[in-house]
């Protein structure tokens, strides 16, 4: 018999869904000792890993695992993260901001508040080039949605290679600033890893001219102070944040006042539970009948 162990944010949501789908040869378990899967919120189990001696298999509740993968941690079992399910969100709030911005809607709100009626210029986003770090499921179910507003896409990843035929172009890594130069609105959908940390640098977006830029993907990738000088420069029109190195962002961070910064709680693209069991369930009968299992991390790879 299978031992499960939920340690999540939506903990109950996830016991309701377990004792509904009635899955063969799984019991809940609240003993540590005992269990051989936990169905976790990352950051909720980094720190107490060791905890979990019978550990074979962990499905995370987010797609992001980082927490799971630093150096110090244990990877004597096997880690699948959740996909599929976050490219629309994220095209939604990348497409929702840039509109906002590009129309001046909030603006417009305000304008409203204070009895003003005073047009305001504008470009259509159809004459604009996104560039997506990242062409795995989230960058391109965006690059999608953005060519159906006939944005110019542009993707990059460490190959230069991308079967997504919305991409208009790909870009290898190592020629990022190529990238960059062309970027209207760029926007991070990269995981954390050491080739991605601070890849976003003062050197890097200087290659940027008066561009909208998103951070979806981990904090990691963006050099805050680096931002920062990009933004004073006017590389960067403004940035719209999702995700930081410290979260939450300390009071004092000079992030929260600057007026070219948009800063959301990690919210771009929340896990709902029952998206997330559907994966869990689809990997459990994988599990059983010892199949490889749906998009399971390489350690050796950080994704």
């Amino acid at each position: 018999m299978n031992k499960i162990l939920i340690i999540s944010r939506q903990r109950d949501a996830y016991r309701r869904l377990l004792t509904q789908a009635q899955l063969p040869d799984l019991e809940l378990t609240e003993n540590q000792e005992e269990a051989n899967i936990l169905l976790a919120d990352p950051p909720r189990v980094a720190n107490s890993m060791n905890s979990y001696p019978a550990l074979n298999w962990l499905q995370s509740t987010f797609a992001g695992i980082d927490a799971l993968t630093r150096d110090n941690i244990r990877k004597d079992y096997m880690l699948t993260n959740i996909r599929g399910h976050f490219g629309q969100l994220i095209a939604e709030y990348v497409l929702g901001y840039s509109l906002d911005y590009t129309r001046h809607l909030s603006q417009y709100r305000q304008q409203q508040a204070s009895g003003q009626w005073q047009p305001q210029p504008y470009s259509s986003l159809a004459s604009k080039t996104m560039v997506i770090l990242g062409t795995g499921s989230i960058g391109a179910h965006l690059a999608r949605v953005a060519k159906a507003f006939d944005l110019t896409v542009i993707g990059i990843n460490r190959s230069g290679r991308c079967d997504e035929p919305a991409f208009d172009r790909i870009y290898p890594l190592d020629g990022l600033s190529d990238g960059l130069a062309l970027a209207d609105i760029l926007v991070s959908t990269l995981p954390a890893t050491p080739e991605t940390d601070n890849l976003l640098n003062a050197d890097s977006l200087s290659h940027c001219r008066d561009t909208l830029l998103f951070n979806v993907g981990r904090g990691n990738a963006l050099c805050e102070t680096g931002l920062l000088k990009a933004a004073n420069n006017g590389h960067i029109a403004h940035a719209f944040l999702d995700v930081f190195k410290q979260e939450p962002l300390p009071e004092q961070h000079p992030f929260w006042q600057h007026p070219a910064v948009t800063m959301t709680p990690h919210i771009a693209a929340e896990s709902f539970p029952e998206q997330v069991f559907e994966i869990f369930t689809a990997n459990y009968l994988r599990y059983l009948n010892q199949q490889p299992l749906l998009y399971q991390i390489d350690f050796t790879r950080g994704y």
